[in-house]
């Protein structure tokens, strides 16, 4: 048998050795862990950021599990009717969001050129869940949004929602499909490329 082996002064220096190794591999662990979601991190941390940020998460609804179709008619801030019953044979993208939503801040730049792309085939409609009409267009001018935002400062809108799809985070997103219905939820900051599919998919699929 190896001397080593019933050294108990070297079984006790192989210990230690052995559990620096695992100390060594666990602090960077440890540190991914803190550093990998700033987003996340903000919203657990309970600062005061008046926001939920939801994961991106997404969830798809089968024809035979969407509900009526999602009837709004009001005003946006620059006084434009949105009437949804009136884009009946498109689909819609509407986004919840604000002003000082951090999250909401990331994704403008992805929903303005996704709307961009889809010109007329598909409308955009922002609702404000918190701002006030200046806070609101200054917005939309600092990220040059080209579709407009209705005002729910009341949660008019969000609570008509409840109805249809629990929205739970802002920001949230909903791709309708051409009779209007909710096809699809995201919450919390969009995957240009994930919108992207809904939207093409609410395009063609077979209703």
């Amino acid at each position: 048998m190896n001397e080593s082996s019933q050294n108990p002064r070297f079984l006790k220096r192989r210990t230690m050795l052995r559990s620096m190794l695992v100390a060594a591999v666990a602090v960077p662990l440890a540190a991914c862990t803190v550093t990998e979601d700033p987003l996340a991190k903000q919203a657990r941390s309970g600062d005061n950021k008046n926001y939920i940020a939801g994961d991106g998460a997404v969830e798809e609804y089968t024809v035979e599990k969407r509900t009526e179709p999602i009837e709004i008619n009001s005003k946006t801030y620059q006084g434009t009717t949105v009437d949804l019953s009136a884009m009946r044979g498109k689909p819609v993208v509407i986004n919840f969001w604000y002003a000082a939503c951090a999250p909401c801040r990331i994704e403008a730049p992805h929903l303005k050129e996704l709307s961009e792309d889809f010109g007329d085939k598909v409308p955009f409609i922002g609702v404000n869940v918190r701002d006030e009409a200046e806070a609101s267009q200054a917005f939309e001018r600092s990220f040059e949004i080209p579709y407009e935002s209705i005002q729910d400062t009341d949660g008019q809108i969000q609570l008509a929602m409840t109805k249809y799809v629990p929205l739970q985070a802002v920001p949230s997103t909903l791709v309708l499909d051409r009779k209007g219905r909710v096809r699809a939820r995201v919450i919390g900051a969009v995957d240009p490329r994930i919108l992207k599919t809904l939207i093409d998919t609410a395009l063609t699929e077979e209703l």
